[in-house]
């Protein structure tokens, strides 16, 4: 079975992270057709992400999709018949290693024991009788004999493990090789029939646009322009009121499109995982970066449309006026949050960049040994694309990112928080001049 090795290079997780919502939110202001039509675009993006179960066909409602899902899941049962394969075949290695290094261990000491006997019977024989010298030489012939015969059992017993356990061990390396080569045939199969769709895919999606325009809309497509007529659309931009009201919105928009990313990142670990029996070293580490991040920077834009959780039950019977005045209340104790926030995550992104062990001109700065004048002038595109130079703290397993830019989106984020908040006092204070 094939396996794969990418790593996720630090700068593609940065592009992805910055590239991805700003297409996905171009593409989402395009105007929408009258009718909904299959995109020949989202249908190659469907077979490269999901081609290897069918979800291409099964967008284009296309029955033969089924085709790939019982090939697929003969890809999952092989592959888990060669991991236990592998497993018995580890344990078999094991068994061979210790007993052929028991032999190599032993058969030198045996031999060297036999050479000495000679010596020690010559010296038992010339030892006067009933002398600590004799003595002495009884006891050190008994250990020399009691070694060889200890050692021959040892290599007995070890060649009777080489014997028995040597055909399993092969017989267990057969069954995994077979089991490996079944799964990469299944794998090559779908690969086959992922080109020849990719190859049909643009004939199939003007087929299934014809065959939209026959058929009509569906009744699932009728009840969802019913609903959406009778409760009208609702936009976000209605809460924006001033450019932090904008900012906020626009922060909590872009950091949305990351879950997008996450699926597609955790569909390529349980695919490598399970398919091609090479887990990722990055994925997990990535996406849970990444979350933190979309936390944080989404807070702004919770607070703006009111999507945190409050005790409704004594608030939302309240007048405007009075609700605005229990706002600027309790603004008390989340400016005292928001603040520890920001003044907590600075010291932390200075902290990250001004580790011992970052050499570049930042970190420098960061650790006082440079003036931030200096840092500007001596700085050059060499601190971004010389490997030898570190910015800051990195993460500790096998993919190493640097941990200090996510520590910078925490400033980031109580910066937004505390804009906001001063956004809601604002018009707190309008609504209790205006009443109503």
């Amino acid at each position: 079975m094939p396996g794969l090795s990418f790593t996720l290079p630090h700068w593609l997780y940065w592009v992805g992270l910055i590239a991805f919502p700003i297409v996905a939110m171009v593409l989402s202001r395009r105007p929408r057709p009258e009718r909904p039509r299959y995109s020949t675009l989202l249908g190659y993006t469907i077979l490269v992400t999901g081609g290897i179960i069918g979800l291409h066909r099964f967008y284009l409602k296309s029955l033969l999709g089924l085709i790939y899902i019982p090939i697929f899941v003969f890809v999952l049962y092989a592959n888990g018949q060669e991991q236990d394969a592998r497993s018995t075949l580890s344990d078999f290695a094991n068994q061979m290693r210790v007993a052929e290094s028991t032999i190599a261990r032993e058969e030198p000491r045996i031999a060297e024991a036999r050479a000495n006997m000679a010596g020690l019977e010559a010296a038992l024989a010339e030892a006067e009788e009933g002398s600590f010298a004799e003595r002495s030489a009884e006891r050190r012939l008994e250990r020399a004999q009691e070694a060889i015969t200890r050692g021959e059992e040892r290599v007995a017993e070890s060649r009777t493990v080489v014997a028995e356990i040597g055909p399993k061990r092969d017989a267990a390396a057969q069954i995994r090789q077979s089991w490996s080569n079944m799964a990469g045939y299944a794998l090559y199969a779908i690969l086959a029939l992922l080109a020849i769709d990719a190859v049909m895919l643009p004939f199939m999606v003007r087929r299934a646009n014809a065959r939209l325009h026959d058929e009509g809309p569906s009744e699932a497509e009728l009840a969802l322009q019913a609903v959406e007529e009778e409760e009208g659309p609702k936009h976000d931009r209605e809460y924006a009121e001033n450019w932090i009201d904008r900012l906020s919105l626009f922060c909590g928009e872009f950091v949305s499109y990351w879950a997008v990313i996450a699926v597609l990142v955790y569909y390529y670990e349980v695919i490598a995982r399970y398919v091609f029996n090479s887990p990722t070293n990055w994925a997990h580490e990535a996406m849970y970066l990444m979350f933190g991040m979309q936390y944080l920077i989404a807070g702004s834009y919770a607070m703006l449309t009111e999507s945190h959780v409050r005790v409704d039950v004594f608030y939302a019977p309240l007048s405007r006026p009075r609700k605005a005045w229990a706002d600027l209340v309790t603004s008390i104790f989340f400016f005292i949050f928001a603040g520890t926030l920001l003044v907590t995550s600075y010291i932390f992104a200075m902290d990250a960049i001004a580790v011992p062990s970052g050499n570049s001109l930042v970190s420098d700065w960061a650790r006082g040994e440079i003036t931030l004048w200096q840092m500007f002038a001596d700085f050059s595109t060499a601190q971004w694309t010389d490997p030898s130079i570190r910015w800051g703290e990195i993460s500790f397993n096998e993919w190493e990112v640097p941990l200090w830019p996510m520590k910078w989106v925490m400033v980031i984020g109580g910066l937004l928080l505390v804009l906001q908040g001063v956004s809601k006092v604002g018009k707190d204070i309008r609504a209790i001049r205006q009443g109503a």
